[in-house]
């Protein structure tokens, strides 16, 4: 039995061996020296979304496989056709990157080889607000060496969000409630992207009357009995076809039409934060629009 497992001992590091000689050796970007960053690789879906409206696409080498999918992002045009990642360390450098975008949630040991291999390694920080927004903006404009696309991209997104502002500021005096209602009865907390969106939308987060202050599961029958103004739905009744998502099919929500306004907002505007949010916040706005004339509250 002794021989035996110092035979495997021994063929394990013999594998280990091989594996860290053959990661050492694989062969560096042959584009280090370029000005910009020629071989570009995202390795998560909130900086595939930035850098696809930053970088021309034929700098980019690779994005992940949610870049394309409609339900996680809402621009998977942009990303169609580009090749595409797991994230792994394989993955990566298959594509000879000489810049890889990485989070803070990136796994600590992928950035340490990546960067063990000669590899350059940005981590862009995750938006918590809309100032957060600007700041990721501009970490990949600068990662990338496109600070004027950045600087453009965040005026449209401050444009954007004045315009919603002077909507949001029709009949001031008017505040309406509203919850956004995810699958599996979810309901966003008052602090974060989501809650900043309903405010610069004229609304007031009725997750506090809700008993969810910070957020978390809410009944259905919590909401029917007290009902916002305006039921904002992350996501389409048909959208996901898991129980999870039963809450958003069931018939109750229709029932509960002539009492409060309804309206899907994709969770693929807020899932990331980016200036994508601003459309949400400009259907937001139109909506309160409505709301109000409509006599709530």
């Amino acid at each position: 039995m002794t021989g035996r497992v110092r035979r495997h001992g021994f063929a394990d590091m013999a594998v280990a061996t091989m594996v860290a000689a053959a990661v050492l050796l694989w062969p560096r970007s042959s584009h280090a020296q370029a000005v910009k960053p020629q071989r570009i690789v995202s390795v998560n879906l909130c900086t595939d979304q930035l850098l696809v409206d930053l970088v021309p696409r034929g700098r980019i080498a690779a994005v992940t496989n949610l870049a394309t999918d409609p339900l996680s992002t809402p621009v998977p045009e942009r990303a169609h056709g580009i090749a595409e990642t797991d994230g792994s360390v394989e993955s990566v450098l298959a594509y000879d990157p000489d810049l890889v975008l990485v989070t803070p949630f990136t796994s600590p040991a992928t950035v340490s080889l990546l960067k063990r291999v000669g590899r350059r390694v940005e981590v862009i920080p995750l938006a918590q607000d809309f100032a957060g927004i600007r700041t990721a903006i501009m970490a990949v404009a600068r990662a990338t060496d496109e600070l004027a696309a950045g600087e453009a991209l965040i005026e449209k997104f401050n444009t954007t969000l004045a315009l919603a502002a002077q909507k949001a500021a029709e009949r001031s005096d008017k505040f309406p409630t509203a919850v956004v209602y995810q699958v599996n009865n979810y309901v966003s907390g008052a602090a974060g992207i989501v809650a900043e969106a309903l405010e610069r939308a004229g609304f007031r987060n009725h997750a506090s009357t809700l008993g969810a202050r910070f957020g978390g599961q809410v009944p259905l029958e919590s909401i029917v009995v007290r009902p916002p103004d305006l039921l904002v739905m992350a996501s389409g009744p048909k959208d996901y076809a898991t129980t999870v998502a039963d809450n958003l099919r069931h018939p109750v929500l229709a029932h509960l039409a002539p009492r409060m306004a309804s309206l899907v907002v994709p969770w693929s505007l807020w899932l990331c934060g980016t200036h994508h949010i601003g459309r949400a916040v400009e259907l937001l706005a139109e909506m309160r629009s409505y709301v109000v004339a409509r006599g709530r509250p």
